[in-house]
């Protein structure tokens, strides 16, 4: 089901290579000046909130969401299902709850939220660690990812060479989007992604229900079939198993999976780049809008993925089904030399790797970013940094992070290291989402609390995680051979984060027995900004 005639590849080549053109262009003329920090970091504020919504959209949606969901929902159905719903509810949390007093409480990075009303540089340090703890596990899941994934759309043989190469060449583009464009540049590209990533989409989506005389009732029976499950491709437990252990297991991973995507740096990070709090609001409901309509075509092009192509094909190729949506455009355009097939291979293709390249170039700003202004303009120059130096500074950190991420991907690209991504989600869940809402919304929350949250969340996380049957101990773990599971589920959620959140209350208790005159000078100071804070007031 891979072979195509040059042709295909040629095609699929020449999309390529305009893709990486236009949107390179398009970073180098949107690029900030050299000693211009606001526009570098927040594109001076400048997106309408509907473009602003497509960009958060755009980097909300990450390639894991686009292969590894459509992938699940291929081979685990109903697991599935509740994986892209979970994926939209994380959004809709975030657009009620958080979107409103980040937006208030921000200037250009996660760290700034969080030393509102704790400054110093223990706290700035602590920003910035956990911010490349969630974000350097999702890069290296994306760029290994992507030497597999494209080696397959080119219809290279799949060797070490080609898919080193394909890493490279991924990675030194994301490092050139992200020191060029800026919060503006990757903002285009990520409006760029989406369109096409919507558009493609829903043509895949409706050539699959056209292809069922639009009946869905078809589509599932069909799916049930093509899986090999019968009647369990609609129920729980195709993914996890179906003990009580591996239900409470699942009820985990969607609790985390709700609570810690949306709280990345990389989302959180878009949110300051919103004009007013009207912007930010208009630009969360176009955001949910947009994502919510791109799970439901996820949802069809999975079941269809299932009904059409079959789980065996599927696995034969990737066994976590990460190339079921690309096999699936081959079943639906016909023969391999067509010209409909061409085109919609080629489609789908392009529609893939804008979404790697996006994906990464986001991760890889945010990273940057809070190097650059916590760890450096703040932690090290305790805020005298020049903004031209700040913004040299965060270039080559961009450089830096890039050239990490490209080495960790090379030498783990035949693993599975698919756990890195439940791994950067929990981090989110449990040392960022408490961190952010013990911030934003209690006034007792002391410096202590914070770092207790920040490190002992993303520390529980990364412990538990090592310790799981994800990791060593099942035939489907990163280390198969190995048996050190002593933490028996595969994500860590129900665990890490009310640790997370505990170790924020006892560390701030601490303070106010401890420390008064501490603890009451952050009480002093959420206070004075608590009405600008949750209701933007002056």
């Amino acid at each position: 089901m891979t072979d195509f005639s040059s042709g295909t590849q040629a095609t699929v080549l020449m999309l390529f290579t305009t893709l990486v053109t236009v949107t390179l262009l398009m970073c180098v003329m949107a690029g900030p000046d050299r000693d211009d920090l606001t526009n570098f970091y927040t594109g001076y504020r400048s997106l309408t909130p509907f473009k602003n919504g497509l960009a958060i959209a755009g980097d909300y949606i990450s390639a894991a969401t686009v292969l590894s969901t459509t992938g699940i929902i291929a081979l685990a159905g109903y697991d599935g299902y509740v994986l892209a719903v979970s994926t939209a509810l994380s959004l809709v949390l975030l657009m009620f709850l958080l979107a409103e007093p980040l937006r208030n409480a921000g200037r250009f990075t996660m760290g700034d939220v969080l030393a509102r009303n704790m400054p110093g540089r223990a706290v700035r340090i602590a920003a910035c660690v956990v911010t490349l703890s969630a974000t350097l596990p999702f890069l290296v899941v994306q760029l290994s990812g992507a030497g597999s994934l494209l080696t397959f759309i080119l219809n290279i043989p799949h060797v070490a060479g080609a898919r080193t190469v394909c890493i490279v060449i991924v990675g030194s583009l994301m490092i050139l989007y992200a020191a060029l464009g800026g919060m503006r540049g990757t903002a285009l590209i990520q409006m760029i992604k989406i369109v096409l990533l919507l558009g493609t989409s829903a043509v895949v989506a409706v050539l699959v229900l056209h292809r069922f005389d639009w009946s869905p009732g078809d589509v599932l029976r069909a799916a049930q079939h093509g899986s090999g499950a019968g009647p369990a491709f609609l129920q729980q437990g195709l993914q996890l198993g179906t003990s009580g252990l591996d239900r409470l297991d699942f009820v985990g991973l969607q609790i985390t999976v709700v609570l810690g995507v949306a709280c990345l740096p990389h989302i959180t990070m878009r949110l300051y780049s919103a004009q007013d709090v009207p912007a930010v609001r208009r630009s969360m409901s176009w955001a949910v809008g947009t994502v919510t309509t791109f799970c439901l075509l996820v949802i069809i092009m999975g079941t269809g993925a299932a009904a059409l192509v079959g789980s065996r094909y599927i696995t034969a190729a990737d066994p976590h089904g990460r190339t079921s949506v690309l096999m699936l455009s081959q079943v639906l355009g016909g023969a391999s030399d067509s010209a409909g097939s061409t085109i919609l291979y080629s489609a789908v293709a392009g529609m893939v790797f804008i979404t790697l390249l996006s994906s990464v170039a986001g991760m890889t700003l945010a990273a940057a970013s809070s190097l650059a202004h916590d760890l450096f303009a703040h932690a090290a120059r305790r805020g005298e940094a020049e903004p031209r130096t700040e913004m040299t500074v965060a270039a080559w950190t961009s450089v830096a992070v890039g050239t990490v991420a490209i080495g960790l991907s090379t030498l783990v690209q035949n693993w599975d290291v698919g756990v890195l991504t439940t791994l950067a989600i929990c981090i989110g869940a449990s040392a960022v989402a408490p961190a952010l809402t013990y911030s934003l919304f209690w006034r007792g929350f002391t410096r202590t609390g914070l770092l207790a949250t920040l490190y002992g969340g993303a520390a529980c996380a990364l412990l538990l995680m090592a310790l799981s049957k994800a990791v060593s101990g099942t035939p489907s773990a990163v280390f198969p051979n190995a048996d050190f599971d002593l933490f028996p589920m595969q994500s860590t959620g129900l665990v890490s984060i009310p640790f997370g959140y505990l170790a924020g209350w006892l560390g701030s208790r601490w303070d106010h027995r401890r420390r008064p005159a501490v603890s009451g000078e952050n009480q002093r100071l959420y206070e004075e900004s608590e009405a600008r804070l949750l209701a933007a007031a002056e």
